[in-house]
């Protein structure tokens, strides 16, 4: 980067110095702005370069340190898929809009939407007692489920080996 910029001065340099009139000559200014291109200073600026790709996670017998855990080898014999999303993660958001409408999303959804709209609200019945309000959306994939139900969906997915 500190190049660029250097090469961009010089080159200023030389118009100003080429503009000015007789006196000044351009040999004298290409003489004073010598650019020196060093390779060895190149691996302190790779370092701040952020990667192009999300390498992948290693192999984990079980859950990782952090509470994450790989998808299971076999997948699911399911008429639905449920992806992960580009850094790894179960795609269940919340959110929270007007103050207090609470709202789970769940993403990334491939295949029978609405076997897995049927599912989830056969296991949240299980889990709360009452059915919960969803909402499928077959354009982006995904369904939206009135309340903050993320840890549940989560673990429930893992289970399912998704």
């Amino acid at each position: 980067l500190r190049v660029n910029y250097v090469f961009q001065f010089c080159s200023l340099w030389r118009t100003r110095a080429t503009e000015s009139g007789p006196m000044a000559s351009s040999s004298t200014a290409e003489q004073k702005c010598a650019v020196v291109e060093s390779t060895e200073e190149y691996k302190y600026v790779e370092r701040l370069i952020p990667p192009t790709k999300i390498p992948t996670p290693p192999l984990h017998d079980g859950p990782a340190p952090s509470g994450w855990r790989p998808p299971s080898a076999v997948t699911p014999d399911l008429p639905y898929m449920v992806r992960r999303s580009r850094l790894h993660n179960v795609p269940v958001y919340t959110d929270l809009t007007h103050g207090n409408r609470k709202t789970t999303l769940l993403r990334k959804i491939e295949g029978d939407i609405w076997a897995l709209e049927n599912d989830v609200k056969e296991y949240l019945v299980q889990l709360t007692g009452k059915i919960p309000l969803t909402q499928v959306n077959e354009v982006t994939m995904s369904i939206r489920i009135k309340g903050h139900f993320d840890k549940e969906l989560k673990e429930w997915l893992l289970e399912k080996g998704f």
